[in-house]
């Protein structure tokens, strides 16, 4: 196989337990520098700039929001939001709950509150979140003709589970939940996929790489489609047990530089 790409999800799959990125990871993935190296995530541009920086490859595309918005520096390649009225109805719905929601659009990243969920999300990412009301977000958001990129909400299992039950029966057709965690659920527009990304970004900026020449990383549910698509899918060894069924190969664990360790030998 002639590698060209190497896609590689983020959390739980690139970083350690501390979500920085190891030396021995770094060394890897610069020892390859010929090979464009995409970093392809649920985040937000600016959680993973960081990251790109420390790999010196601030020059390459950067896959968000599970592939909604596809940048390059100072360049917006690709861009799918969520439906206005349906941004509203789902706020409606957590508004009832106890559920946290954040709204994203490329670089802004909307809270209600710095709440645990809030704080423990900004920890992560390394970004700190506009605290604002969620219906004013969604009203200028409107007057400014701009939509969703992403709508993650965080919260109690249970809750999570009856607002995955009304995105099942209302809006099936416009948006995916993908369930990270049982108390996290990162919601996108339907039509758009890791996947998808992937190929908009070897059509656009790669016409000599097919899906046959790429090596992709991943871990959670949402890598599956990408992992199954591309030359080389490989699972960390953390993976949720349907990725690792369906990966090509499995490496040692995010924890254990599962990424830069099948680097090394391939």
């Amino acid at each position: 196989m002639l590698t060209k790409l190497i896609c590689s999800d983020i959390d739980g799959t690139l970083l350690n337990k501390n979500r920085e990125l190891s030396i021995r990871t770094i060394t890897a993935i610069k020892h390859i520098s010929s090979i464009p190296f995409i970093l392809i995530s649920s985040r937000m541009p600016k959680a993973m700039l960081h990251l790109q920086k420390e790999l010196n490859i601030t020059h390459l595309p950067l896959i968000a929001y599970n592939g909604a918005l596809i940048t390059m520096p100072k360049t917006v390649l690709q861009s799918t939001e969520i439906k206005h009225q349906v941004s509203v109805d789902l706020a409606r719905f957590c508004s009832k709950t106890s559920i946290h929601l954040s709204l994203y659009h490329h670089n802004e990243w909307y809270v209600p509150t710095m709440d645990y969920w809030a704080n423990r999300e900004s920890n992560n990412t390394k970004v700190i979140p506009k605290i604002q009301d969620i219906k004013i977000t969604l009203k200028n958001w409107k007057s400014e003709n701009k939509g969703a990129h992403k709508i993650m909400c965080m919260g109690d299992e249970k809750e999570i589970d009856t607002l995955v039950n009304f995105i099942n029966n209302h809006f099936s057709d416009a948006i995916i939940g993908y369930r990270s965690k049982p108390t996290y659920l990162e919601i996108a527009p339907k039509n758009i996929s890791k996947k998808t990304a992937i190929q908009f970004l070897i059509e656009q900026k790669y016409p000599n790489c097919t899906l046959e020449n790429i090596i992709a990383f991943g871990d959670n549910y949402n890598d599956i489609e990408m992992l199954q698509s591309v030359g080389l899918g490989i699972a960390v060894q953390n993976a949720k047990d349907e990725v690792r069924a369906i990966a090509d190969e499995i490496t040692k664990s995010n924890i254990n530089d599962g990424v830069a360790i099948f680097l090394e030998k391939y």
